[in-house]
C-alpha cells in the first residue's frame, strides 16, 4: 500500500490531566502516515485523486489548537476519526502524537502514543 507521511507537524493546545496544562498549553508533535492508493494521482498529476497535505495539516491544527482533552491518547484518536471520516481515500492512518515537555519532575524527551486506525 501506499502512503504520504506528514513528520512533525508542531502545534500549540491545551491538553493534559493537570489543569495547568490546560490553562498555559504547551506544544505537541503530530506524525502522520496516510495509507491510500497514489497511483492514479501520479499518473494523472491531479490534486484531486489524493489528499491536499496543507488541507490535512490545517485539520490537524484546528484539532489540537481548539480542544481540549485530558489523554493525549483522546487527542490522538480525535484526529485519527476526523480524518477518516473527511477523507475516503485514506484506507488506514497511523497516528503519533508526542507531548515533548510533560509537566514531571523527572527528565526524557517527552511522552509519544501512537495509534492506527483502518475505515471500517
Amino acid at each position: 500500500m501506499d502512503k504520504m507521511v506528514l513528520r512533525r507537524m508542531e502545534y500549540y493546545g491545551y491538553h493534559g490531566v493537570f489543569e495547568e496544562e490546560r490553562k498555559l498549553g504547551q506544544r505537541f508533535y503530530v506524525d502522520l502516515e496516510l495509507q491510500m492508493d497514489l497511483r492514479e494521482a501520479g499518473v494523472s498529476d491531479d490534486l484531486s485523486k489524493t489528499v491536499n497535505y496543507a488541507e490535512i495539516h490545517e485539520r490537524v491544527k484546528a484539532i489540537v489548537e481548539n480542544k481540549s482533552f485530558k489523554l493525549i491518547e483522546a487527542l490522538a484518536e480525535h484526529i485519527a476519526s476526523d480524518l477518516l471520516d473527511t477523507y475516503t481515500v485514506i484506507d488506514a492512518l497511523t497516528v503519533k502524537l508526542t507531548k515533548p515537555h510533560p509537566p514531571f519532575d523527572i527528565h526524557f524527551e517527552g511522552v509519544t502514543v501512537e495509534l492506527f486506525r483502518t475505515r471500517k
